[in-house]
């Protein structure tokens, strides 16, 4: 029997200081949330970005 494969599911880097939603990635489902730093353009350096689900 084949086995089912898991869709991958869009997530949002949203900044921390702003909460604008400033990236998307495309993520499998049950993996750690991320935490990366990342460019914030309305602060014009780089902040840090957590993920939010839709």
């Amino acid at each position: 029997m084949a086995k089912t494969k898991k869709k991958k599911e869009i997530v949002f880097l949203v900044c921390e200081e702003t909460g604008d939603r400033n990236y998307t990635l495309m993520k499998k489902p049950g993996t750690a949330k991320l935490e990366l730093m990342k460019y914030s353009k309305r602060l014009r350096k780089h902040t840090k970005h957590i993920e939010k689900k839709k």
